[in-house]
C-alpha cells in the first residue's frame, strides 16, 4: 500500500512548521505563489504571532517517486512541553516520525521527551538535522549527541536547511523508504480483528454549521459518505454526513480506506461526544456481535490538567459572556477544563485546569482578544488529594475546599521525577537552583 503516515517531532523553534511548508511546496499540495506567509499549517492568529504551534494540523500530500504515486499523511505537532498531549495524539495516528534537531542548539528537553514517546509507540524514527546553513551550526556535535542519546548512527541522519529548501527531497525519500506502510489491525495481530471499518479519533473540532468534525485514522475496512457509525466509548450512533481528507483545508471524498487519515462530519453538538481516543465502528458490525464484547483500539491515552487557576471578570455583567467563551474554547481543546466558582471578594467565576503556564497564557490571551473580556486571573496552583480517615479520597483545588484536619488521614501532592543533565562546572549552581525552587 503506497501510504505513509508520519509526524514531525522536535523541541520548540527547531523548524518543524518550516519543514512542513517545504513539503507542501515540493509535493504541490499548496502552490508556491499561495504561500503568502510562513507556517501554512499554523492557522491560528496566536500561532503566527508567537511563532509556535499550538494545535496539531494534519495534511495529505501526494508525491510521485520512481514512477509510483504515494500518499503522504503529515501531522504537524507542537514543540512546547505544555502541548505534549497534542504530540501524543499525533503518534497514535502514525507509523513513523521525523526527529528534527536544530544544528545550532543540539538535543533539547522536548527532543528527548518526544523521541522516547515515539519509541514507546514503536514508531520508525528518521533523524534530521536542520539549520545546517547557519554560521553557528555544529553538525558533528549534534551527530555525536544523537548517537549518545538514542544510538542513532551518523549515516542514518539527513542534514537539511528547511528555510533554504536544501535536501528536503531526501527527507521525503527516507519517509517512503524507511517508514512502513500502514497495516490493518488483523495484520498488526490485534484481537477482535476483521475487515470491517474501525477508526481511531485523534482529534475533534467544532464547526458551528456542521457540528463536531472528528479527525480519524482508519485502522481497518473503509467508510463511505452516508454510512452509519458508532462511537464505542460514548455509545453514540451517527451518520457520516461528509468524509474527506486534509489538503490542508477540508477536501470532501466518497470513501476513506484502511491506513488513511481524514475527517468525518458527525453533526454532533458537543465535542465531548467525539472523545479523543475513542474508537469508531461501522454500525453493521455491532449488529452481529454484542456491543459489550467490542474492544477499543489501542492508542491515545487521555491526559489530565496539572495547573489550576481561577478566572473572574472585572465587570460582573460579563459573567455569561465568559461562560459562553469558555464553553467555545473547550469545544476545540480537550485538555482544558473549567467549573463554576464563587469568591466572596471577586464574585462569580470559574476554576480552570491547564496543562502548564503557557497553556494558561494562551487561553487568557484568547479570551481577552477574541471575546473582548477584561479578566482577573489568580496565581496558578496545583491540586492536592485529601485521604480521609474512612479511606476515600477527594481532590482539593482551593484552600476553601480543605476539610477539617480531624477527618484527614493524609494529603498527597504532585511530584515530578526530574533528570538534569549538566556540564560539571554548572552542577553547584544547578543544585542551588533546585533547592531554592523546592
Amino acid at each position: 500500500m503506497n501510504i505513509r503516515n508520519f509526524c514531525i517531532i522536535a523541541h520548540i523553534d527547531h523548524g518543524k512548521s518550516t519543514l512542513a511548508d517545504r513539503f507542501l511546496e515540493i509535493t504541490n499540495t499548496i502552490e508556491k505563489r499561495k504561500m503568502t506567509h510562513g507556517q501554512m499549517l499554523d492557522a491560528m492568529e496566536l500561532e503566527q504571532e508567537r511563532g509556535i504551534t499550538i494545535k496539531l494540523t494534519p495534511v495529505r500530500m501526494e508525491w510521485n517517486w520512481r514512477g509510483e504515486n504515494y500518499i503522504l499523511n503529515l501531522i504537524d505537532t507542537p514543540g512546547h512541553v505544555d502541548f505534549m498531549y497534542e504530540v501524543s495524539r499525533s503518534l497514535a495516528a502514525c507509523e513513523g516520525a521525523i526527529l528534527l534537531v536544530d544544528a545550532t542548539q543540539g538535543i533539547q528537553a522536548q527532543t528527548l521527551a518526544n523521541c522516547y514517546m515515539a519509541i514507546e509507540n514503536n514508531l520508525t524514527i528518521i533523524p534530521v538535522i536542520n539549520k545546517v546553513d547557519l554560521i553557528a551550526a555544529d553538525v558533528p556535535k549534534v551527530l555525536l549527541e544523537l548517537e549518545n542519546a538514542f544510538g542513532i548512527k551518523p549515516e542514518e541522519v539527513i542534514s537539511v536547511s528547511a528555510k533554504a529548501g536544501t535536501n528536503i527531497e531526501k527527507v521525503l525519500e527516507a519517509v517512503i523508504e524507511r517508514i512502513p506502510p500502514p497495516k490493518s489491525i488483523s495484520e498488526a495481530g490485534i484481537a477482535d480483528a476483521d475487515d470491517e471499518f474501525k477508526a481511531l479519533v485523534f482529534d475533534s473540532v467544532f464547526d458551528s454549521y456542521r457540528g463536531v468534525v472528528a479527525y480519524v485514522r482508519v485502522k481497518s475496512g473503509e467508510i463511505r459518505r452516508g454510512d452509519a457509525v458508532y462511537f464505542l466509548y460514548n455509545k453514540k450512533k451517527i451518520e457520516a454526513l461528509e468524509i474527506g481528507y486534509f489538503k490542508p483545508n477540508y477536501a470532501p471524498a466518497e470513501i476513506l480506506r484502511n491506513g488513511e487519515v481524514g475527517y468525518i462530519v458527525t453533526g454532533l453538538k458537543d465535542v465531548a461526544e467525539a472523545r479523543v481516543g475513542d474508537t469508531i465502528w461501522k454500525s453493521g458490525v455491532l449488529n452481529k456481535i454484542d456491543v459489550s464484547a467490542a474492544k477499543p483500539l489501542p492508542g491515545y491515552k487521555e491526559i489530565k490538567p496539572y495547573v489550576f487557576a481561577s478566572i473572574f471578570c472585572v465587570e460582573g455583567n460579563d459573567y455569561t459572556v465568559l461562560r459562553d467563551a469558555l464553553q467555545k474554547l473547550r469545544l476545540n481543546d480537550a485538555a482544558f477544563t473549567f467549573e463554576p466558582e464563587q469568591s466572596t471578594a471577586l464574585g462569580q467565576g470559574f476554576r480552570c485546569g491547564f496543562l502548564g503556564l503557557l497553556h494558561l497564557d494562551i487561553i487568557q490571551e484568547r479570551l481577552e482578544r477574541e471575546y473582548n473580556l477584561d479578566l482577573i486571573v489568580t496565581a496558578p496552583s496545583v491540586s492536592y488529594i485529601a485521604v480521609y480517615t474512612d479511606g476515600h479520597e477527594e481532590m482539593i483545588m482551593t484552600p476553601s475546599q480543605m476539610p477539617d484536619r480531624s477527618h484527614i488521614q493524609a494529603i498527597k501532592e504532585p511530584w515530578v521525577k526530574l533528570e538534569l543533565i549538566s556540564p560539571k562546572e554548572y552542577i553547584g549552581n544547578l543544585m542551588k537552583l533546585v533547592q531554592d525552587r523546592r
